[in-house]
């Protein structure tokens, strides 16, 4: 074999690995990090792959190469010798024309024998000649190259945080200080975190841009501790321009960490520096924080994303659609719209999923086939309450705050409601108990299965209280 060349078998070979890869890292860091990496040439003791930058190599060879010489192994029998190089190609190939496939409802693919070689730039947009970068790049989380503004459809539940979101990315002064977004899970928190990043290092890539989650922080301070080298740790994030931490309810109830990003926050805001936050709740109902820290992220804009409508739900659906190169009929977009109302992570989930299985089964997307694919889904949907809903009716009806069905306080006036409201979620939601009990304040199963043998108790042997029961489940079906 030439050394220049790659024999059909060895490319099918390296395919059948690339997908391994893919089902063990996800989509996101396959898309961004080993997607791009095409197969050079190899025999059966060796392989070499290119990567467009030395950025993209350096981080594939420290993350992925040690796994992709095992599964190179796993596929041909003998070890291999895996390298990987620096190419950039003088001219992008010629793409070849998409062809709709037979019986496949408008999806489309390429020919089965091309091997399309990406030169696209890893996810975030650096200079790779950045003397900062192999600091930040060693603190801040990859970045998801399809969470830009672009990507980002609005609508009325979510045009404030996205209006704010380009205004501190746009802006050349600081806007306000912090900007802070608050919603449920799979809303849109993240995709507007990436977005600012992406955007910050596109027109400033000069810009020292940090961006992780609160329990990566909160991981970089404790081993910081250890190796008694918290002067470091302390620069690198006193230091940086922007700041972004996601999920920053998962410091409550550490005062460790909790006073370490209190001071690095008013150092950086001290600074004119931006930082942007985002949780599940707004500052004033974070569980576990002190009152002073609370504050101080209030002290900004705070910006909530509110549930998806229908009409913003259609929207998103048609813009996936569309990325994906798919034609989707109309009454299957309005059906999934109407059905799947819980997030944008299970709604986009669940169109990949028709989607593929039209791709592999080569049946056409149709409202039946949509339905036969989603049939779990479209089950769990029907139940839409969720233990929010649930937590908020319960504490009205026994008038105690919400912020108490998360709390450690075991007063019956407390206790009796919060017991309700997990019983309630039980029968009500298609959540399990480990899932049922993080949402009460970080409690185990077994506290979730007694409060709920404890209200089944209840409700047979007093008739007051079955009614009170009953009373409230028809209120939030209703």
């Amino acid at each position: 074999m030439a050394q220049s060349e790659v024999i059909p078998s060895f490319q099918q070979q390296w395919d059948r690995v690339l997908n391994r890869l893919r089902a063990e890292v996800g989509e996101a860091a396959y898309r961004s990090w080993l997607k791009p990496l095409s197969l050079l040439n190899g025999d059966g003791s060796f392989v070499r792959m290119a990567v467009p930058t030395r950025f993209m190599r350096d981080w594939v060879a420290g993350n992925y190469q040690d796994r992709i010489q095992v599964l190179w192994l796993e596929e041909i029998g003998v070890p291999a010798q895996v390298e990987i190089v620096v190419q950039q190609p003088a001219r992008p190939a010629p793409k070849p024309a998409l062809v709709d496939a037979p019986g496949l409802g408008g999806v489309k693919e390429r020919p089965a024998a091309v091997f399309e070689v990406k030169s696209t730039p890893p996810v975030a947009n650096v200079t790779i000649d950045s003397p900062q970068l192999p600091e930040v790049q060693r603190i801040t989380a990859p970045l998801d190259p399809r969470f830009t503004f672009d990507n980002f459809v609005v609508g009325k539940p979510n045009e404030l945080a996205y209006a704010a979101a380009r205004r501190v990315a746009d802006a050349d002064a600081v806007p306000f200080n912090p900007l802070f977004l608050y919603g449920g899970v799979g809303l849109g928190k993240t995709h507007l975190m990436h977005a600012i990043a992406h955007q910050i290092r596109t027109a400033h890539p000069e810009k020292k841009v940090i961006y992780l989650s609160a329990e990566k922080f909160m991981y970089q301070f404790v081993r910081a501790l250890r190796t008694k080298d918290t002067m470091s740790f302390k620069e690198q994030f006193r230091s940086v321009d922007v700041l972004m931490i996601d999920d920053v309810q998962f410091i409550g109830g550490r005062e460790a960490t909790q006073e370490e990003f209190f001071h690095t926050f008013n150092a950086l805001v001290d600074q004119n520096r931006q930082v942007v936050i985002s949780a599940d709740k707004s500052p004033s109902d974070l569980e576990g924080v002190e009152e002073r820290m609370k504050s101080r992220l209030g002290w900004g804009l705070v910006a909530d994303i509110h549930p998806t409508t229908y009409e913003l739900r259609l929207g998103i659906l048609e813009s996936k659609a569309e990325q994906l190169d798919v034609v989707i009929p109309q009454k299957v977009i309005e059906f999934l719209a109407h059905k799947i109302t819980s997030n944008i992570r299970e709604l986009e989930g669940a169109l990949n999923r028709i989607v593929a299985h039209a791709t592999l089964v080569g049946r056409s997307i149709s409202l039946e086939t949509t339905q036969e694919v989603l049939h779990d889904l479209l089950r769990s949907n029907d139940r839409r309450v969720t233990i929010e809903e649930i937590q908020k009716k319960v504490a009205e009806h026994f008038n105690i705050r919400v912020s108490d069905m998360h709390s450690s306080r075991r007063a019956r006036a407390v206790a009796r409601p919060r017991q309700i409201a997990m019983y309630l979620s039980k029968h009500l939601t298609s959540r399990s108990l480990p899932e049922i009990g993080r949402k009460f304040g970080g409690r185990d199963h077994t506290t979730v299965m007694h409060a709920v043998k404890k209200v089944e108790e209840l409700k047979s042997g007093d008739i007051e209280f079955s009614e009170d029961i009953e009373l409230l489940s028809r209120m939030l079906e209703n």
